[in-house]
């Protein structure tokens, strides 16, 4: 489930976690660690589902960071996830992300596999999503093992772009940018990608544009991306709104539609509710249900999905 605000979202690779726990920090020398652990039992919309517990986060993220002097600090992260071995898949790598750079002012740089550029993108705030993706960055590569990438953090501007090397490990190549901006409690932002999947002949380009506004009562926000192909053509919008009904207690709900050329359209609903205990943020509970009007070849409509589960993260 990302963030609505792109404010909270945004995190850049140069930084540590804002929940993170600093473990040791001593003469320009930071290491941080947090943890996202979240466990919950599910049925996913869709054709005779079963119900299951289901890993979403089992992460550990580990920054660490050298000041240098004259505003320059060098950095790395290290991250694992554990999703896969809880689910069964032993034989998983458990890396996700592993890079290191330089931060000078407002501007790093760093190289190595993490997420591109593109993966900041998106307003959709689903604990998770069955019969559609979270927007057409979702639906395409997200993050690279051959990674370059730029972040600028400005006053009221961020703007990351990424490249992905078209390496001996055939993983195509992609370019990436995205900037998003907030005045006066608006947050606008833009995503582009062109990418070349390993062997293809043409590229494809995926662009996308989001909007969110504070109400104080409620967030509301909306995006539209689109994938254009070998001249196919899939387009996809998302509305979401969330609503502080109380000062522990968020209430979410929204839908996503996505259209492919010559196909029909499908569209997603989902509601949640997420309870933080007072006491500690960073451990919560929650509940979702969502719907899709996707139907099988017999004409069938598919079965509504629900899940409740638990959060821990620091």
């Amino acid at each position: 489930m990302k963030k609505l605000l792109l404010a909270v979202a945004v995190s850049t690779v140069a930084a540590g976690s804002v929940n993170a726990a600093t473990v040791y920090e001593k003469d320009g020398f930071t290491y941080k660690l947090n943890g996202d652990f979240q466990i919950q039992f599910r049925q996913a919309t869709g054709f005779d589902e079963r119900a299951e517990v289901e890993y979403d986060d089992m992460e550990l993220k580990n920054y660490v960071a050298y000041d240098l002097g004259n505003d320059l600090t060098a950095f790395g992260r290290l991250d694992v996830g554990y999703k896969k071995a809880a689910e069964g898949s032993q034989d998983a790598s458990n890396l996700e992300e592993a890079y290191v750079g330089l931060k000078y002012g407002v501007a790093s740089f760093s190289f190595g596999k993490q997420d591109f550029a593109g993966d900041e993108f998106g307003i959709e705030e689903a604990y998770e999503v069955e019969t559609i993706d979270e927007d057409r960055f979702d639906g395409v590569e997200t993050a690279g093992d051959d990674t370059i990438r730029v972040d600028i953090e400005l006053e009221n501007v961020y703007i990351a772009a990424s490249h992905e090397m078209d390496a001996a490990d055939q993983d195509g190549e992609y370019y990436d940018l995205f900037v998003a901006t907030e005045l006066a409690g608006l947050e606008l932002a833009a995503a582009y990608q062109q990418s070349r999947a390993a062997g293809a002949a043409e590229s494809a380009d995926t662009w996308g544009v989001s909007a969110s506004y504070d109400f104080g009562f409620m967030n509301l926000a909306a995006d539209y991306s689109s994938t254009d192909e070998d001249d196919f053509e899939t387009t996809q919008y998302n509305l979401a709104a969330v609503f502080a009904v109380a000062a522990t207690t968020d209430v979410a709900l929204g839908m996503g539609n996505k259209e492919e050329d010559d196909a029909d359209d499908i569209t997603e609903w989902y509601a949640n509710v997420t309870y933080k205990f007072p006491a500690a943020k960073n451990v919560s509970v929650f509940a979702e249900i969502a719907q899709s009007d996707l139907e099988d070849a017999s004409g069938d409509d598919a079965d509504m999905g629900f899940l409740a589960g638990m959060r821990v993260k620091f």
